[in-house]
């Protein structure tokens, strides 16, 4: 009996061990326990504050990191994406979105080639057509500008003052003098701000224009004409102000020699930036001889390198961003190596490789995406108002970032686009995200009868 006796406690005894190991291992692997089990380990890695000190440094300085790259990316391209603005802004404040001009440009075809185009006919064709605020017709030739002792190349531009509202801001650049007063046959100028400086000319003097030209026979015939300056304009752009000069239609076809690829048509639309469709759609069957050029064709450089500068930059700036996320990729294996001794007893728990894992990259996640939203946040809020902030920080260092007597823009334009915030958290995301796989990776593979060895 004793001996049954004392079996049967023991068997009791192991019974009951088996059944708690087996309560054990079904708590472990139940789903509703063992599913959110490495978002909470995970989640309390990131809230615990560990031993190491450098661990810790090394996780603020990833998160601040990536803050401040995305923060600064945002910035940078809304302050570039407002400059362009600007300078848009300023080149079309005188040219036109679109252009009909002779196929070809100039040397397309001499003088009497093509027969004479009825201009007025076409600008009321494209008055009409949709979304064409303003329609014009136009002349322009390379020309001389003499103020003795002074003498300029200039850009003349033979305009309708009836009509030129429709297709410019002249009107409005003008710093003395009104369009009005360029009257057909009057030979009067308006000139650029710059030219006036350079040609020492104020309002109601007289410069004298040289037009280049060549008979049928291809014999040189300067064309000479006096004009009297009726107004200066300024826009703020070297491309205008020191290069264009502006005079009545008429009077500038005198001085072309009957040569059509001297005239053309100029096009205003309700959105400059629709100007390459809507250009093409305002005329249709245009005459034979004649093609549409839009403003993205004519300043196709300067565009250019703005969008190459912006690129350069999002790309250099990405590399904040990058350190901050190598900086995550060794705050993580720092903490695997750490948590070697709990990694082990998960897995002798019950834990697969996979939830060791995900442990893992919950944490890296938390950390780098935190650090993202922040930036975003931050980026945004200062993208929106730079133009009260630069002011305060010049009132505080005690100097300009624009000045005045450098620069024609005088202050830091800004302009948010919510598809460069979306991509460039986007980026930094999947930067964050693509830190955490090989820590994680790492961290799955720990043996736990390595890591429980000497412990």
């Amino acid at each position: 009996m004793k001996s049954a006796a004392g079996v049967l406690p023991a068997q009791q005894s192991g019974t009951g061990s088996g059944q708690a190991g087996a309560r054990r291992r079904r708590v472990v692997d139940s789903p509703q326990m063992f599913q959110p089990l490495p978002l909470f380990v995970g989640l309390r890695y990131v809230r615990a504050r560990t031993r190491k000190f450098f661990v810790s440094f090394i996780t603020w300085v990833s998160l601040l990191g990536v803050c401040v790259g995305v923060a600064a990316l945002i910035v940078i391209l809304s302050v570039m994406n407002g400059f362009e603005g600007e300078l848009r802004g300023r080149l079309l404040a005188l040219s036109a979105h679109a252009r009909v001009i002779v196929q070809g440009g100039e040397g397309a075809a001499g003088p009497g080639v093509l027969p004479r185009i009825a201009w007025e006919d076409l600008q009321r064709r494209a008055a009409a057509a949709e979304g064409v605020l303003g329609a014009a017709p136009y002349a322009e030739i390379q020309a001389l500008a003499m103020h003795s002792p002074e003498m300029l190349p200039v850009q003349l531009r033979g305009i309708d003052p009836r009509l030129e509202g429709g297709v410019s801001e002249a009107a409005g650049s003008l710093v003395s003098g009104r369009l009005e007063d360029l009257v057909a046959g009057a030979d009067r100028v308006v000139l650029g701000s710059v030219i006036a400086k350079l040609l020492a000319v104020d309002t109601g003097d007289r410069v004298t224009l040289l037009v280049p030209g060549v008979n049928a026979d291809g014999t040189p015939v300067p064309r000479l004409r006096e004009f009297s300056v009726a107004g200066i304009f300024e826009v703020g752009l070297q491309d205008h102000d020191g290069v264009l000069a502006l005079a009545h239609l008429e009077d500038v076809r005198a001085l072309t020699g009957g040569d059509p690829r001297a005239e053309g048509l100029r096009l205003r639309f309700a959105d400059a930036l629709q100007a390459p469709r809507l250009a093409r759609a305002a005329l249709p069957g245009l005459p034979a001889g004649l093609e549409v050029r839009d403003w993205t064709q004519d300043h196709a450089n300067y565009f250019r390198a703005i969008r190459i500068e912006k690129t350069m930059m999002a790309l250099i700036l990405l590399l904040i961003v990058a350190v901050a996320a190598f900086n995550i990729v060794a705050m993580l294996v720092m903490v695997v190596t750490d948590k070697r001794t709990d990694i082990a007893i998960l897995r002798t728990l019950g834990a697969s490789p996979r939830s060791v894992l995900v442990v893992f990259l919950v944490q890296g996640l938390v950390i780098g995406w935190a650090g993202v939203l922040l930036g975003v946040g931050l980026g945004v809020l200062l993208a929106l108002n730079v133009g009260q902030i630069v002011p305060l920080l010049e009132g505080a260092l005690g100097f300009r970032v624009m000045n005045p007597d450098v620069y024609y823009i005088t202050s830091i334009p800004s302009e948010l686009q919510w598809s460069n915030v979306l991509s460039i958290g986007s980026a930094a995301l999947l930067m964050t995200a693509a830190a955490t796989v090989y820590p994680a990776l790492r961290a799955s593979r720990v043996a736990p009868a390595e890591a429980l060895r000497y412990e």
